[in-house]
Parts: structure tokens; C-alpha cells; sequence
């Protein structure tokens, strides 16, 4: 059967590979799961039932939730009578909630916990158009979403298939409010068509076989991982959802799942936990495990790993990881090629991509095809997709995946568009065939001297040093780039220990003349690869580390550059007024 529109893929599926355990996730402890004809009659069930409540085709409906099986329900049920979700993260404050509401016109909103609800309900009040709230976990006093699905039994069936008959790839599937670092959000509509180009596209380059089992924890809400579970239904990928970021460990262990996606700094993190739990050891096994550590990270495409460091290291860290990953997708920001040559070594190959919310998002994605993998690089442009460089070296895109243009906005469609080709705000080159993102356009900033400085490559290289968990390039209009450093805390303690420091509290790590030589040491030799106007001359530390809830970085973990430096302009001043 030919697939064109979204929800093609459920039949799909059903009719070629059908499991008792298409979905699943944690309820009160045990594994829920869905089989693939569960999931086809709950979505039928669930069209039937937003048709008895009056939803017509063009209604907007608003989903803010955790990762879970009602979101695929929903989001092919809401798809299928025509209507258009707008999925939001469950981190916005009230205040984007209200504009969010306003701007798409949201009729109904469901939400997964209390939390959300309560945030909801507030902004509820300022949006007149909503009708009714419900909630996926059973709250009291709230209205549950099995409420709407009862109404669905039996009822509306040829209306729903008339629907379904009358939607082409070309009509408008979802419109997502893009998270941005500065202003209001903007509604980037996509077709059924941007969808569906991304996931066939994307199928053949996802090395996984029928049967087999991916963890979902990145936010279903953003593009990135909500193509990803479009292409797990398609390639017959069993899908399986942790409860929270924090038990993502005990959920792979569980799991054992053979694929996953995730972003760098989690990524990071999973390194940092690898290399403590190694400087833990003592003697002969430590001088092992750094040895194997070594040589994964000098590991090139093409070599073979090491024998007798894989058998008493590296099985031992997949072990970690359930036993079972044959490939890590990596995206939403830059990853260092330390680490990418680090997880390959050990067996454990993570394929970095490139997109935006605006391309559906793939543009281009390493793979385990022959010659489909350079470190460094985001890869090839993917099937049916354009890429050129234009003279300012800005990246521009074209294709099926490129979005129908920003909701109620053709100014600021106008703004990103110029003969069908998409201006990303990336800069980047091309090597060998493979695409390779040096910075963002806006961040790029001019020093007092007339020099221009990339923060991105230069923020990249230094967060190489276990002693940074996170930096911010500074210096527009001033006489030398400088920097604003979050340590790695964590690690620091434990470093900190060892030498016999005090450095119980956040603001003794920043404090201590130790931590800052030591950083200082690794910011001064990681300088020596960059050019005399790109050095990083000054730092200050900063005594917490920068999260979404604090408003330094966007829902996708990328840094407001702006309010950053609005938060620590104490800091700023000092590295500054003190030069």
C-alpha cells in the first residue's frame, strides 16, 4: 500500500508486521503493552470520538505530555478526521502556553499529569477558544481521556472514512510552535507530504531489522523523535517508552532495546558516568580500563576494536546499556568527535543528524552504509533533498521536507524562504560529499577590533574537558572573546575528593583556586587550536548549571544566549571592566 499521509503507516503496519507488543510502557510498576491491533482500534475509536464531539477538519488540538502510548492514539486519531495537533513541551511556562493557545486557536488540550494540568488551567483562563481540558493519568476532579474515547464505540464510521478519503499528502498534519531563543514562538506548519518524504527517506538508512526494540524518551513533542517513532511503526520497531529521564538507565536495562535516539548531552553524560565509575577502580584494572579507553577514542572508521579491550572493557560498558544497541541517532545539537570516536570504538556507533523543525527535520545523517560515516560531519544529504551553500556559507535546503511556511506569519516565512530554499541560520561547508556545521549565522559576533568570532566550534572543543560541563562564548563589540564556564560539578566533587579539597557546596567549586587552575590549564591548551582573536583570554565560573526551568536554554537544550548573558551580567562586567 502506498503511504502519503501519516496515519497510512498504522494499516501499514498492521497488515505487515503485527506485534502483542507494538507499544508499551510503565503503569503502576509493570509493562502495559499495546499490540498493533490494540493501537489501530484505540485511534479508530478515538477519530470516532473527537467526530461526536464536533471536532471538524482544520480544528487545532493541543497535547502536552511525557512520553506514552496515548500519544501515538492521539496523534493518528487527530490526523485522521483531519484535525491538527500542536504538540507543546511540557516545560513552557503559562505565559507561552496562553500565546500558543490564542495564536493556533486550541479547542481542547490533553495533558498527561497534574503538573501540566495546573499550568494549563491557568492559561486556560486567558484562552477563550479552548473547550475542555483532559488528562491522561487519572487526577482527581479532572476530566480523564477515556471520557472522549468512550464516545467513540461503533459511532461516525462512513463519516470517519470519508474523512480519511478526503485528506491529501498535501494538507496541513501539524503545526509545532518552534521554541526559539529570543521572541514568541513560531507555528511551523508541516504537510502529511514533509512528514512522510522524512520517514521513507530515512527507512532505509536505519539499521534495524523487523522485531526489534527502541527506547523513547526524547519529547515526543518535538519533530525530531516524533518522525523517529513514525519511522520505528514503519520499519516493524517494537516501541517501548521509559517513564522519566531519570530512570532511563533502569529502563535500558530493562529493555535492552536496540535503538535509541538521544542529544549530546545525554550522551555526556552516559561518557562521564563511564569514565567515573572507572577512576573508581584501583591497580592493575584501572591501568586497563584508561588503556581501552584510550584506544577508543583514537578509533577511526574501517579499523577493527581492539580484542582483548573489547572482551574486558568494552562488552562490559554495552552490557551497561541493555547488550542489544546497534546504533545510537544523535541530533538537536552539535556532537563532539571525541565522543562519537569513543562510542564507535566500544562498539556502540552513534549516527549524527542534521535538521530543523522547519525540515521535517532530517536534511542529512551518517549511516552504516558503505563509506556512510565521517566524524565530524552530520553526514550526507538524504533522498529527494537539495543542500547548497550560499556566499555567506549559510546552509540552504530544499525539498519535500521543507515546511509549507510559519502560521499566520508570511512575513517571517518570507523572511527564511527565497525560491523554495529554506535559509537555515546554519553556517557550514561540505568534505568529501558529507555536510559539516561550522556555527549559527546570529551567533557569530564581531570583536571591537573588526574580528569576526564562531562560538559554536570553539564551545565544542572545550566542553572536551571534564572540568566544563557547559560554556558560553562572549565578546561582541569587545576587545577579546571570553567565556561563561558552568563547571562539571559532579565530577569536580569527586575529583576534589581525591586531592583532599573542599568543595562540598557549588559555590567552593567555583571558588577554589585548584578548579580554576585546572580549568584554566585545559582552556589554555584547548586554545592552541584556534586563532589569537578566537582564544578564549578570560572566564568566569558560574555556581549552577544552566536547565530549561531556569530560562537559559530552550526546551531543546540549547543556550538563550541572551537571557544568559542578562542573568550573568555581574560576570560579564567583571571579565570586562577588569580587562
Amino acid at each position: 500500500m502506498e503511504i502519503t499521509r501519516t496515519f497510512d503507516i498504522l494499516p501499514y503496519a498492521l497488515k505487515n508486521h503485527p506485534f502483542d507488543d507494538c507499544l508499551a510502557a510503565k503503569e503502576n510498576g509493570e509493562w502495559r503493552k499495546y499490540s498493533t491491533q490494540e493501537f489501530s482500534d484505540k485511534v479508530h475509536q478515538m477519530s470516532n470520538a473527537l467526530i461526536e464531539i464536533g471536532i471538524q477538519p482544520g480544528d487545532k488540538i493541543a497535547s502536552i505530555n511525557n512520553n506514552r502510548p496515548e500519544w501515538n492514539i492521539l496523534n493518528y486519531a487527530v490526523s485522521q478526521v483531519g484535525a491538527i495537533l500542536c504538540p507543546m513541551y511540557p516545560t513552557i511556562s503559562a505565559s507561552d502556553y496562553v500565546y500558543i493557545f490564542n495564536h493556533s486557536e486550541v479547542k481542547y488540550v490533553f495533558v498527561s499529569d497534574e503538573e501540566i494540568l495546573q499550568k494549563v488551567l491557568k492559561a486556560k483562563e486567558e484562552s477563550p477558544t479552548i473547550i475542555d481540558v483532559y488528562t491522561f493519568d487519572s487526577i482527581e476532579e479532572a476530566k480523564h481521556w477515556t471520557e472522549i474515547l468512550e464516545l467513540g464505540k461503533g459511532q461516525h464510521q462512513e463519516e470517519l472514512q470519508q474523512r480519511i478519503d478526503n485528506i491529501q499528502a498535501s494538507d496541513l498534519a501539524t503545526i509545532i510552535y518552534t521554541s526559539g531563543t529570543t521572541g514568541n514562538p513560531k507555528g511551523v506548519m508541516l504537510s502529511h507530504n514533509n512528514l512522510i518524504s522524512n520517514v521513507v527517506a530515512g527507512k532505509p538508512l536505519l539499521p534495524t531489522e523487523i522485531g526489534d526494540v527502541a527506547l523513547s524518551f526524547l519529547p515526543v513533542c518535538h519533530v525530531f523523535e516524533r518522525t523517529v517513532l513514525n519511522l520505528y511503526l514503519l520499519g516493524g520497531i517494537k516501541i517501548y517508552y521509559a517513564e522519566s529521564l531519570e530512570t532511563i538507565g533502569d529502563n535500558i536495562k530493562e529493555v535492552k532495546p536496540h535503538v535509541f535516539t538521544a542529544v549530546p548531552r545525554l550522551i555526556e553524560k552516559v561518557y562521564d558516568k563511564v569514565i567515573a565509575g572507572g577512576s573508581q577502580k584501583s591497580g592493575i584494572i584501572k591501568k586497563l580500563f584508561f588503556w581501552a579507553v584510550g584506544k577508543a577514542q583514537k578509533f577511526e572508521i574501517g579499523t577493527n576494536r581492539n580484542f582483548i579491550a573489547d572482551k574486558l572493557v568494552y562488552s562490559k560498558i554495552r552490557q551497561g546499556l541493555g547488550g542489544n544497541v546497534k546504533v545510537i541517532v544523535s541530533g538537536s545539537a552539535a556532537l563532539q568527535e571525541r565522543l562519537q570516536k569513543f562510542f564507535w570504538g566500544i562498539g556502540l556507533p552513534i549516527l549524527e543528524g542534521y535538521g530543523l523543525t522547519e525540515t521535517s527535520p532530517i536534511i542529512s545523517v551518517n549511516t552504516l552504509l558503505d563509506n556512510g560515516t565521517k566524524f565530524g560531519t552530520v553526514g550526507k544529504v538524504i533522498e529527494k533533498v537539495e543542500v547548497k551553500i550560499a556566499d555567506d556559507g549559510e546552509i540552504l535546503a530544499k525539498g519535500p521536507n521543507v515546511m509549507m511556511g510559519y502560521f499566520k506569519s508570511p512575513d517571517l516565512t518570507n523572511e527564511v524562504m527565497t525560491d523554495e530554499w529554506f535559509h537555515t541560520g546554519d553556517i557550514g561547508t561540505f568534505e568529501d560529499g558529507f555536510l559539516k556545521i561550522t556555527d549559527r549565522k546570529k551567533q557569530i559576533f564581531k570583536t571591537s577590533g573588526g574580528k569576526y568570532v564562531a562560538p559554536g566550534p570553539i564551545e565544542n572543543t572545550m566542553k572536551a574537558s571534564q572540568f566544563i560541563e557547559q560554556i558560553m562564548v562572549i565578546g561582541e563589540g569587545e576587545k577579546h572573546a571570553s567565556a561563561l564556564i558552568v563547571p562539571a560539578f559532579e565530577h569536580i566533587r569527586t575529583w576534589a575528593k581525591d586531592k583532599g579539597l573542599n568543595c562540598s557546596s557549588n559555590d567552593d567549586i567555583c571558588s577554589n583556586k585548584e578548579v580554576i587552575s585546572a580549568i584554566s590549564s585545559d582552556v589554555k591548551g584547548y586554545n592552541e587550536q584556534f586563532g589569537q582573536t578566537e582564544q578564549i583570554k578570560k572566564f568566569e565560573l558560574v555556581n549552577c548549571e544552566w536547565s530549561v526551568e531556569g530560562g537559559e536554554l530552550t526546551p531543546t537544550m540549547k543556550p538563550k544566549r541572551k537571557p544568559i548573558l542578562e542573568k550573568y551580567d555581574h560576570l560579564v562586567k567583571k571579565i570586562y571592566n577588569d580587562s
